[in-house]
């Protein structure tokens, strides 16, 4: 699940020749190399991409998703 941020997150990363599918930031989510907690969100990270979410209704809602070096 995708908040509206996060959907809107794809066009501005497009702006900047950085693309990356839905599918893509659902992988980092549900089989991550790394995973922090902060506060009440987590911190997902694979294959240079970070994505943080969090836990609503039993269901994973992602807020956000960015490049990492």
């Amino acid at each position: 699940m995708f908040s509206k941020y996060s959907e809107q997150k794809f066009d501005i990363l497009n702006k900047y020749k950085v693309f990356y599918t839905k599918e893509e930031i659902e992988d980092v989510v549900n089989s991550s190399d790394e995973v922090k907690k902060k506060n009440e969100f987590f911190v997902a990270k694979k294959n240079n991409i970070k994505v943080l979410y969090k836990i609503e209704g039993g269901k994973k809602k992602i807020i956000t998703f960015y490049p990492v070096k």
